[in-house]
Formats: structure tokens, C-alpha cells, sequence
């Protein structure tokens, strides 16, 4: 994967992805966790330890190979992408919960994933050369390649929000754009194991997709929260940023490995149909929903069911 196109634009995709999402957050996102407090632990509880844990287990059930467990790991530590947001305002979820989730998985995710990637790649890895992984000064490279950004955009947002609103859209589509060209690359370069990957992966990619989303709405439901707010958990918990995981396991300053890519990139088609799925499914158990009118607490925004697939 060490090429000009990857060593030079993965890391700039990466900052102007975690930019964009800047540009959609603000300070009241974060403020807006006292009015769900229950909601916001169950689903945190969640994506930080259930589906790292099931994830884990469903990889030694099936015995994946190295790269592609440490694929799956990464996937299940990544957070909620913002199309979380869409989904859970076309089917009636609670879109305000959705970016208060999304501002504080941002954060956390900062020093959750390193983490969970260096553990995978020392249990899975051990011995061979990537088996240091996400060393200190990676995970350093990791805080300011995503954290700094976010803080960028979020004051950009403050000092600047009409420029922001306007601009948000364009950043993410760019920025996706981009990476869609290098994951194309990554494949073509790999066009002989695809099969194979898929045959290894697709499997696991689905039900882990299948937990994920029916842990979301099920935790949050056992915690009695109301159904939208239990449909916005859904699809945040259940809907893992790939467009993060990507450029992390693809960039030749992290991993650089298309292997630890596969299960992402497998995942991110899979996902659509799965939450589309979903989505009708809790349309059905909670009865007709306006969408839309998911921001009680909160004016809407240009950017709620309005941005770009992550």
C-alpha cells in the first residue's frame, strides 16, 4: 500500500473527514447529555465494551486470520458515523440524541480505538511486523490526526456558522471522494484475494452488523428509554464509521494493510440494506412517525439527515 497516492492523501482525507464532522458539532452537543442521561450511558456502555466483546468472540468462533480479525476489531472500535443521523430521522429516532452520541464517541474514540487495535494486533499478530501496530507516537499521530481537526471545525462552527453550514456538506463529499479513490486502488492492487477476503469475512461482517444493530435498540429499551430514543442508539451503535476505519487501516503512517481494510470496506455495503432493514422493522414495532420531528430540545439543522455517508 506505500504509494504517493496513499502516503501523501490518506492522512489529509482523514484530517478533513474529522474536520467536516467538526463543522456539524458545537459545544450545547455535548452539553445535551443531561437531558439524556440513561440513553447516552446505555449506548456508550454499548459500542465501548458489548461489541468489542462480541466482536471478539464471533472472530474466535469463526477463527479469521490475523489481518482480518484485527479488521473486525478495528470496525467495532470505531464510533457512530454521521449516517447514524439520516437513518434515525427517516425513521422516527431522536436525531438530537444521535449528534450527542456522535460528539462524545468522537472524543472517546480518540483513546478507546488505539487501544483496542494495539490489544488485537498483539493477540492476533504477535510476531510478526505489525504486531507493534499503534505504537505511542502512532497513537499521538491518531489524537492530533482526528482530535485536533474536530476542535478546528467545532470553532470554525463557533466563530463562523453560517460559513460552516454551507461548507460542511462539501468537505465530507470531497473527502469521501477522495477515499473512494484509494479504496478502489487498494482493491484493484488486491483484485486476486478479494474473493477470498470476502468468503473469509462476509460472514462475520454481517452478523456482527446484526448484533450491533439489535444491541442498540435492545440495550436502551431493557434501560427504558422511550422507542425514538431507542432508534437513534440503534443506528448509532449499530452504524460503525467505516470512512474512519478505512483511512486508519489503509494509511501507510498507521497500519497500511488491505487486509485489516476488508472488513470495513465489506461491511460498508452490507450496512445499507441492513439499516434499511431495520429501520422499517422499528417503524413497524413503534407505529407511525413523522420524521423530522426528533428535536424537542433542539432547533433543526442543516446538517441533520444531510450529510454525507460515512
Amino acid at each position: 500500500m506505500d504509494s504517493p497516492l496513499t502516503t501523501y492523501l490518506l492522512p489529509v482525507v482523514l484530517a478533513v473527514i474529522m474536520f467536516g464532522l467538526g463543522l456539524g458539532l458545537s459545544v450545547a452537543d455535548f452539553r445535551r447529555i443531561t437531558a439524556y442521561p440513561r440513553a447516552v450511558a446505555v449506548a456508550l456502555g454499548c459500542q465501548l465494551l458489548l461489541l468489542p466483546a462480541a466482536c471478539l468472540g464471533l472472530v474466535l468462533a469463526f477463527g479469521l486470520p490475523g489481518e482480518l480479525a484485527v479488521g473486525m476489531m478495528l470496525l467495532a472500535a470505531s464510533p457512530g458515523g454521521t449516517m447514524a443521523n439520516i437513518f434515525s430521522h427517516l425513521f422516527g429516532g431522536d436525531v438530537a440524541l444521535n449528534i450527542t452520541l456522535t460528539a462524545i464517541n468522537s472524543v472517546v474514540a480518540v483513546f478507546t480505538l488505539p487501544l483496542v487495535v494495539n490489544l488485537s494486533l498483539a493477540h492476533f499478530m504477535a510476531g510478526t511486523d505489525q504486531a507493534l501496530g499503534l505504537r505511542f507516537d502512532k497513537t499521538v499521530q491518531v489524537f492530533l490526526v482526528v482530535l485536533v481537526p474536530v476542535a478546528l471545525g467545532m470553532l470554525v462552527r463557533e466563530r463562523r456558522p453560517g460559513f460552516a453550514e454551507r461548507t460542511e456538506r462539501l468537505v465530507k463529499v470531497v473527502a469521501v471522494a477522495a477515499l473512494v479513490v484509494v479504496v478502489i486502488g487498494a482493491v484493484a492492487a488486491e483484485r486476486n484475494n478479494v474473493t477470498g477476503y470476502l468468503r473469509d469475512a462476509g460472514l462475520v461482517v454481517f452478523l456482527f452488523g446484526a448484533v450491533s444493530l439489535a444491541t442498540g435498540y435492545g440495550a436502551t429499551r431493557l434501560a427504558r428509554a422511550g422507542h425514538r430514543q431507542s432508534v437513534a442508539c440503534c443506528f448509532e451503535v449499530g452504524m460503525h464509521n467505516t470512512t474512519l476505519s478505512l483511512a486508519i487501516a489503509l494509511s501507510p503512517s498507521l497500519l497500511d494493510s488491505t487486509r485489516i481494510a476488508i472488513p470495513s470496506a465489506v461491511y460498508a455495503v452490507l450496512m445499507f440494506g441492513m439499516a434499511l432493514g431495520t429501520g422499517f422493522l422499528l417503524r413497524r414495532l413503534g407505529g407511525p412517525v413523522t420524521a423530522g420531528s426528533d428535536l424537542p430540545d433542539a432547533a433543526p439543522r442543516a446538517s441533520d439527515g444531510l450529510t454525507v455517508p460515512e
